[in-house]
């Protein structure tokens, strides 16, 4: 017999219920300007008006509201290039708990600055040379805590579904939906509620070039890794798609498209001057990826989940003026 899915819509149901009130249900922006330069119907799901600025609060707090009071007593690990550990340290503080996050050296001065804002201990490793799962682990071993992976968890999946359950409940119908791609989290829940609602609908993964770890992996048949991306989108920059979200992105994504450093920055520039909000490079890669005509075959309605928009402005100025 097949295996059950790891995380089924309702799952995703139960996780927009344990949200309600606790994240933003964040704005669906249309733009004439997108519709007519792309040739379709564009719904852009604003997650960077997410609390801590992304999608990660969805799953982040959705695990740990299922942790034990015995475990959340204890604190919480994590570990993250930015966005998950600003979610984690957050969820941490809403429950009454503490949070220890490892986070890499290079990760975005802004990010590291906000995850101490939220009242994180951060521990730091260097991400081309260490490995951050095994890390992660021994750092929750040693010290007792309940960790939350970024995204290889059914309850982070769950969570991160929402914003797709939220965006089609005020869509309808879509023809395709455009997710960014790093660990499979966020695509994998999405992935889970669309078919679900919709099942005729294509669900299209969007990696950087230098990261497109998931691209090769549902071509192989199986996961495989690539060399650490060096990337503007680090919210991306993953060598191996997740041992629980592959085989549901297996079993639900189409395909995926890829976006060169370049179009990202021009993404990021059109969001700015043409829908008026800041996306960080890992948020705007499908908003890249339809500008570009990376998208096969263009559905008419599509869908997109702009992830987050945690960036700072002297690297945002310098991305978007060089």
């Amino acid at each position: 017999m097949a295996a059950e899915p790891t995380v089924s819509f309702a799952d995703v149901r139960a996780a927009a219920g344990r949200l309600a009130g606790v994240v933003h249900r964040t704005p669906v922006l249309t733009s004439r300007t997108l519709n007519s330069a792309v040739g379709a119907e564009v719904f852009i799901k604003a997650e960077n008006f997410q609390r801590i600025g992304a999608f990660k609060f969805r799953g982040a707090y959705n695990a740990a509201a299922q942790l034990r009071p015995d475990q959340l007593a204890k604190g919480i690990a994590a570990y993250s290039s930015g966005n998950h550990a600003q979610a984690t340290a957050l969820a941490a503080r809403e429950l009454g708990t503490s949070a220890v996050i490892l986070m890499p050296q290079d990760a975005p001065r802004s990010k590291l600055e906000a995850t101490a804002g939220y009242g994180a201990e951060i521990v730091t490793y260097d991400r081309y040379t260490e490995d951050r799962t095994a890390l992660g682990h021994a750092l929750a071993e040693e010290r007792g805590l309940a960790l939350i992976p970024p995204y290889d968890h059914p309850h982070v999946i769950a969570g991160q579904g929402t914003a797709a359950l939220e965006l089609l409940e005020e869509t309808g119908p879509l023809d395709a939906l455009l997710v960014p791609v790093g660990g499979g989290g966020l695509i994998a829940g999405s992935a889970t509620a669309a078919t679900a609602l919709h099942p005729g609908i294509r669900v299209i993964g969007v990696e950087p070039e230098a990261g497109d770890d998931t691209k090769r992996s549902l071509e192989n048949g199986a996961r495989v890794s690539v060399p650490v991306p060096r990337t503007i989108a680090d919210g991306q920059a993953l060598a191996t798609p997740g041992e629980i979200t592959f085989p549901v992105n297996q079993r639900l994504v189409d395909s995926i498209a890829l976006v060169s450093d370049d179009e990202i920055v021009t993404a990021m520039r059109f969001a700015f001057e043409r829908l008026k909000i800041v996306l960080e490079p890992s948020g705007a890669t499908p908003l890249a990826a339809l500008l570009a005509g990376r998208v096969d075959n263009p559905p008419r309605r599509i869908g997109l989940i702009a992830s987050g928009g945690n960036i700072d402005a002297d690297r945002f100025t310098a991305l978007v003026s060089g």
